[in-house]
């Protein structure tokens, strides 16, 4: 049996081996409802934004930094630390078996938020938010194969989940079915360091902590 790290994994891989279809929306609407930040939430959107550019300007920020800098500020804004949200770091996943190839696939998801209060199964609960996350000198696309490996499992448990991968400065949501194919869809690139792009940034992961 040929075992494999999901982080090695390419996107040609995943789409051969889950059957993954993608697709690419220009608009977080109508899937999601965005709500207007308030001051205090904008101030502290600028004030996120300016430690993580404090870092940047000096070079490359490392994958724990882009989580402490700019990931968990963020979820704790958009609500993500309250219940029923509960927060998982590198959780896990059980082995993947691809059984027509005699292939078993291993790894860790950085960040995953589930919904404790609904269950899917006896022993899971809903995911809300699976989160990979990479050095700000990587795009954040390198991290989709992983996101995707992660995901794919769960859709067995439920018709969809949401994604995220991002390098702390730009942010790519990922829109997960299950249909009569798996499918992902590319949500418009968001940037932290651009002030409307920020706002949107927040008011996106705002709206996926209320689903």
């Amino acid at each position: 049996m040929t075992i494999l790290q999901a982080k090695n994994l390419t996107l040609a891989d995943v789409h051969r081996l889950f059957d993954f279809q993608r697709q690419y929306n220009s608009s977080f609407s109508p899937i999601l409802s965005l709500e207007h930040l308030t001051e205090s939430e904008q101030q502290e959107l600028i004030q996120i934004r300016n430690d993580f550019d404090s870092y940047l300007i000096e070079g490359k920020v490392s994958e724990g930094l882009v989580k402490a800098l700019t990931l968990f500020p963020l979820l704790r804004l958009a609500g993500f630390y309250r219940y029923p949200i509960k927060i998982s770091l590198e959780e896990e996943i059980g082995d993947i078996d691809i059984t027509d190839e005699d292939t078993k696939i291993t790894g860790r998801m950085d960040i995953l938020a589930v919904n404790k209060a609904q269950k899917t199964t006896a022993k899971a609960y809903f995911w809300i938010l699976v989160i990979e996350s990479k050095n700000s000198s990587i795009d954040p696309s390198e991290g989709l194969p992983q996101l995707l490996t992660y995901a794919q499992n769960n859709l067995k448990h439920q018709k969809s989940l949401w994604g995220l991968t991002t390098n702390g400065q730009r942010y790519q949501f990922v829109y997960i079915l299950q249909e009569n194919h798996p499918t992902y869809q590319l949500m418009p690139f968001l940037n932290l360091m651009e002030p409307e792009s920020a706002i949107e940034l927040l008011q996106v992961l705002k709206a996926i902590c209320k689903l």
